[in-house]
């Protein structure tokens, strides 16, 4: 008889449970859609609106055959993709609210686009007479949004793993600190994320512009956003821990000092190690919210998770880590 699942063991179960019931329901949710536009094949003309150009006119045609055909193959391709990825580096909470986010909203915005835009084509006899597919696609790129949002919060967070070993005596410490309390505070930006992100704002902007459809501008809210929030971070280093947050207060990622292994500097290079830039996911699950290039703060905690942050004086903040840390082991020895 198998005895109580180690913390590690644990983690590795939740990972792979919401994996799987993630990719399950995307699925579900695109097989569903399928089966209701199959039901309206007698409705439908033939062949049906595939497309609307930038005067919210349809200009595209395909099958309805072929436009299930793309909707299946594309939406599962994500959906099984982004499973893939909250199963193999879903270490921390965050990671997995963000992958089960990202599946659900991929297969609800791909079902909810096709079946609205099927919908708009009932009892026609042209394709062509069909109305604009602005409403559509706004309430496709919002209704999902809410519902992944919600469904990701849900999702529970990491077991507490609390450690009493001792931090690495060979880890950096700052030097002349005081027996009070001790504080950090550091703030980074990314210039490349920024200009990435207000150019596509631009474009859509000019979208909503030449389509009039000015339900578009809503968009044009989010992604200044999503700009906001994943292209800076603000991060405070105090009694409770390590705390890092966008300057829209979310995305947030806290680390107790009772879980920090290790405090550390380290260089990173966007592209090689996490893919881009912003609140990214490296190898083995590393959470890494990176907004340029160079030195990085390092936070090694207890099973096997990793925090970095591109932010000057990471050198300061890693000494002060591990001086907390310290203190926060009641029974070991100060090193110093």
């Amino acid at each position: 008889m198998s005895g109580p699942l180690t913390i590690e063991a644990r983690a590795r179960r939740r990972r792979r449970r919401t994996a799987a019931w993630t990719t399950v329901a995307g699925l579900a949710v695109l097989v569903g859609a399928a089966l209701v536009a199959w039901s309206w094949r007698g409705e439908l003309p033939d062949p049906v609106a595939s497309h609307w150009g930038a005067s919210d006119a349809p200009d595209g045609f395909s099958s309805l055959n072929g436009v299930l055909t793309v909707m299946l193959g594309v939406g599962s391709l994500l959906v099984l993709g982004f499973g893939a990825i909250t199963m193999w580096f879903g270490h921390s909470a965050l990671t997995r609210r963000v992958g089960v986010a990202t599946t659900l909203w991929s297969a609800l915005f791909i079902a909810a686009l096709t079946i609205g835009s099927l919908n708009l084509q009932r009892g026609l006899s042209d394709a062509g007479d069909a109305d604009g597919v602005g409403g559509v696609l706004l309430l496709a790129l919002l209704g999902p949004l809410v519902i992944a949002v919600i469904v990701a919060i849900s999702v529970a967070g990491d077991e507490r793993q609390p450690t009493i070993a001792p931090v690495d005596p060979g880890a950096p410490r700052a030097t002349h600190v005081t027996v009070g309390p001790l504080t950090w505070t550091g703030a980074a930006a990314s210039p490349t994320a920024m200009v990435l992100g207000l150019s596509a704002a631009v474009l859509v902007l000019a979208l909503a512009l030449l389509s009039q459809f000015w339900g578009l501008l809503v968009v044009v809210v989010l992604v200044v956003a999503l700009i906001a929030a994943m292209s800076s971070a603000v991060v405070r280093v105090d009694g409770s821990g390590v705390t890092i947050r966008s300057s829209l207060g979310w995305p947030r990622t806290h680390v107790p000092l009772d879980e920090i292994v290790r405090g550390d500097v380290t260089d990173v290079r966007p592209l090689r190690d996490f893919g881009g830039w912003g609140w990214r996911v490296g190898r083995k699950g590393r959470v890494g919210i990176v907004l340029r290039g160079g030195e990085a703060l390092l936070i090694e905690r207890t099973g096997g998770r990793s925090v970095v942050v591109t932010v000057d004086g990471a050198a300061t903040a890693a000494g002060l880590v591990n001086v907390l840390a310290d203190r926060a082991r009641p029974q070991s020895p100060d090193p110093r």
